[in-house]
């Protein structure tokens, strides 16, 4: 299971990546910006497909979304210059709850 888990840090690498890039892609008019984008997305599922060879699909695209938009919220507001308000930290709390409680289900 420690693959697996690996395995998906890196499929959450690559999409939180892909996406903290999708600015620079200015909606896909750029081709260098918009093939890293698409390469990212593309690697970031290719490894989820993997994974869930071996882990169920719940519990793995649950750590995927939830992890991947936490980290691009914490990303965006760090180096993207967007806002962080009580309701966007309550929210993100909210889903890292979630992920917890799913995997902590799917273990059983």
């Amino acid at each position: 299971m420690f693959g697996a888990s690996l395995l998906l840090a890196l499929a959450i690498t690559a999409e939180v990546g892909a996406t903290a890039l999708l600015p620079r892609a200015q909606g896909f008019t750029n081709p260098g910006w918009t093939l890293l984008v698409i390469g990212g997305y593309a690697v970031s599922i290719w490894l989820l497909a993997v994974i869930v060879k071996v882990m169920p699909v719940s519990v793995a695209y649950a750590i995927w979304a939830g992890v991947g938009t936490a980290t691009v919220a914490i990303i965006s507001a760090l180096f993207l210059g967007e806002n962080l308000n009580l309701v966007k930290v309550t929210s993100l709390a909210l889903i890292v709850i979630g992920v917890v409680g799913l995997n902590l289900a799917g273990t059983h």
